[in-house]
């Protein structure tokens, strides 16, 4: 849900806008894919479902063409995921189902959702598994590394004073 509301410098408070101000509405996945591009009236809804798990881009613009005198606009969005999109109150008039056969439906859409949030979190843990995992790897490697120029610096410092030494005669 959204609504646009624009500054009246009179007022000086954000009013409702005229008819002919919207907004224009590009979603993209987290792949960068254009999933909806749309103009809307200045209040309403829009909808989409996502087919992809991850940070999804959602850009509003003003579709008015006004380049001066345009003045500041407000935009007041209320995003709902999951079951919490959906009106059981449309749902049962427009299914026409008892109260039992609603309530069985929410606890289905709730189930639903518990089971995806379930499969986004095993999800998240591999990846963040996977990161752990590489980030122990670098640092063994790294240790690896430092030990190594250790023993070689400390090589080369004693064959260096040996030899420091034996041009000097002292040993």
């Amino acid at each position: 849900n959204y609504k646009v509301q624009a500054y009246d410098h009179n007022v000086k408070d954000y009013l409702p806008v005229h008819q002919d101000i919207g907004m224009h509405v590009d979603i993209a996945d987290p792949d960068g894919k254009i999933i909806m591009s749309r103009t809307y009236a200045a209040e309403g809804r829009f909808t989409f479902t996502s087919h992809t798990a991850g940070e999804h881009v959602i850009c509003l613009n003003s579709n008015s063409s006004a380049w001066f005198n345009a003045g500041q606009l407000r935009v007041h969005l209320d995003i709902r995921v999951g079951e919490h999109a959906v009106d059981y109150q449309q749902v049962q008039a427009k299914d026409k189902l008892t109260e039992l056969q609603l309530r069985v439906r929410q606890l289905l859409d709730q189930v639903e959702q518990i089971t995806k949030e379930q499969n986004y979190q095993r999800y998240r843990e591999e990846r963040f598994r996977q990161t752990s995992e590489n980030t122990n790897q670098r640092v063994l490697w790294w240790s690896i590394a430092q030990t190594l120029i250790l023993l070689v610096t400390g090589f080369w410092q004693m064959q260096h004073l040996k030899s420091f030494f034996e041009a000097k005669k002292l040993v």
